[in-house]
């Protein structure tokens, strides 16, 4: 037993002897049953007490790493541990060197004293302690009938149980009896719920969370391998979309920077849900995207809204609509990925149809051979009886020298490219004109007097912010708009909001963690009034699939 075990050694002589090594186990630990010690520690199979004995590990966080081990089926390699709560990248380098990962069976690759947790876990499962009912809750060893009724009571008077540390608190349950269930027994997690400042727009989501949600019986199976396994998402509750104000017909007009959209991203079941699901349950209609890096990433976003294959998707009880796309055939913008593409995705059921869609560049050209002004992205649309314009920008914003983050840039602290002076004629012919995207600025900003000069009026002020994370959920600044011409002012219903509720997922990496945004902008709506045929569709839920359509060249 002596030989190499790759991360294994041979113990001490005497297995009660812990100054010998070069860990010092805790008390709790016990050795009498064990032949192999590990020098490094086994994350998959340690418990909380072993993964204290690590550097910077306390309480807290060796729950952390057990419950999103459980959550994950075990650890693959060492790295993955940087993604749990309390540790990340400069953690994991200081304890890298401590620890190792093998199966989480076989006798030869248990830690010291995990051995009891592995004994009971062969006859008890995991159970969320703040959605077990009474009945569910005897069934764990050491919890009687009036102890699970206090559990109950406890966790509809206080609220969700924040960690298991708080099951002390409910009566009849003390560290002795705590220590005994702790391995049985979990707590589910949610992100605080972001809060919803659609500006004004009477939308009909109700406000409920997207909370980031652990669970160990998700519907949600349908998930590739790779990230948090058996984790679900909540979407908005809403009502049935009428398409109507007023009794009158009203389609909606929206813009959205999906920041660095390549295909890989678009996959990503997390933003495809976030993506599809917002223009659903906000009854977009017609929607401009920004910073595409490949052409065929939007038509991932398109082909899901057609035939639905995840489960928020195919729970939808309304049409979906027959959705289309068009993406620029050249680039429209540059980020630090490389050169970006702008596009359009709209619902053809609901009466909308692409006439026409071009590259406007400026023949303007710098130093370096490259155009001086963001090239513009304009389509005609047909909505209705109207012929609409829209011109689709992507000003990406300058940071100024010494900007750091974190801090509130309302104003015109980042500066943003210019129009180019072309866009003045452009403007003059056209009638019924949209300019929507990702400005880079305030709609105060003097970079923007062009608009101005002809008439155009922004709908979101300046006060109202459009960028979005987990840790400002408000936002700090004003980037994204919609400019509309005076002739569409008439036909404007007054409603313009910025969507914030439902832009996270738990497949959506954040950094070190999961639960991040689908993008750092929100979607900015717009209401039309307009001359749409009323349409219903047969079998709600069911996307309409006409056979016989050929979709134009411009078209993909």
């Amino acid at each position: 037993m002596g030989g190499s075990l790759g991360c294994h050694r041979s113990i001490p002589k005497d297995p009660t002897d812990f100054s010998c090594g070069k860990r010092k186990f805790s008390a709790a630990c016990n050795f009498s049953h064990i032949l192999v010690n590990q020098e490094r520690l086994n994350i998959n199979t340690a418990t909380e007490e072993e993964l204290m004995t690590l550097p910077g590990v306390n309480r807290t966080v060796a729950q952390n790493i057990v419950e999103y081990r459980d959550c994950i089926g075990g650890f693959k390699k060492v790295e993955d541990l940087a993604l749990v709560s309390g540790i990340g990248a400069t953690k994991l380098e200081v304890i890298k060197l401590e620890i190792c990962v093998s199966s989480r069976t076989g006798s030869s690759q248990h830690s010291p004293s995990s051995l009891r947790k592995d004994l009971d876990s062969q006859s008890y499962t995991g159970m969320n302690i703040n959605t077990a009912t009474p009945a569910q809750l005897m069934s764990i060893r050491g919890i009687t009938e009036k102890i699970a009724k206090n559990i109950v009571s406890y966790r509809s008077e206080h609220g969700p149980f924040k960690s298991i540390e708080d099951l002390v608190r409910v009566n009849n349950i003390n560290s002795s009896l705590l220590d005994k269930i702790r391995f049985q027994v979990f707590v589910e997690r949610s992100r605080a719920p972001s809060t919803n400042t659609n500006g004004g727009l009477t939308c009909t989501t109700k406000c409920h969370p997207s909370p980031t949600s652990f669970s160990l019986r998700s519907e949600d199976l349908d998930l590739p391998p790779g990230g948090p396994t058996q984790i679900i998402s909540v979407r908005p509750n809403v009502e049935r979309p009428l398409g109507l104000r007023d009794g009158k017909p009203v389609v909606r007009v929206a813009t959205w920077n999906l920041q660095g959209c390549s295909c890989d991203k678009a996959n990503n079941p997390g933003v495809k849900e976030v993506v599809c699901m917002t223009l659903l349950e906000n009854d977009i209609k017609l929607l401009a995207v920004q910073d595409l890096l490949e052409h065929e990433a939007i038509e991932k976003f398109c082909a899901e809204l057609n035939h639905g294959m995840l489960a928020s998707l195919r729970k939808w009880k309304w049409p979906r609509g027959l959705w289309k796309s068009v993406v620029s055939e050249k680039p429209t913008g540059h980020s630090s990925k490389g050169v970006s593409y702008s596009g359009f995705l709209w619902d053809s059921s609901s009466g909308i149809d692409l006439k026409d869609s071009l590259v406007l560049e400026s023949p303007a050209v710098n130093g370096n051979g490259n155009h001086a002004y963001p090239p513009l992205y304009l389509a005609h649309f047909l909505i209705g009886s109207c012929e609409l314009t829209v011109v689709n920008i992507h000003m990406p914003a300058i940071a100024s020298p010494g900007q750091s983050n974190g801090r509130n840039h309302s104003s015109d602290e980042a500066k943003c490219q210019r129009l180019p002076p072309s866009i003045q004629g452009t403007l003059k012919g056209e009638k019924d004109l949209v300019v929507l995207g990702d400005f880079g600025c305030s709609p105060q900003s003097s970079e923007l007097d062009i608009l101005r000069k002809e008439k155009l009026c922004a709908l979101v002020p300046s006060t109202q912010f459009t960028n979005i994370s987990t840790c400002s959920p408000q936002g700090t600044r004003c980037l994204d708009n919609i400019w509309v011409s005076r002739s569409l002012q008439k036909i404007y219903s007054g409603h313009c909001m910025v969507v914030r509720e439902g832009l996270t997922n738990p497949w959506i990496p954040d950094n070190w963690s999961w639960g991040g945004v689908a993008s750092d902008h929100c979607p900015v709506v717009a209401e039309f009034y307009a001359d749409l045929p009323t349409k219903e569709l047969s079998r709600p839920g069911m996307a309409v699939v006409d056979r016989g359509d050929i979709l134009p060249k411009h078209e993909r």
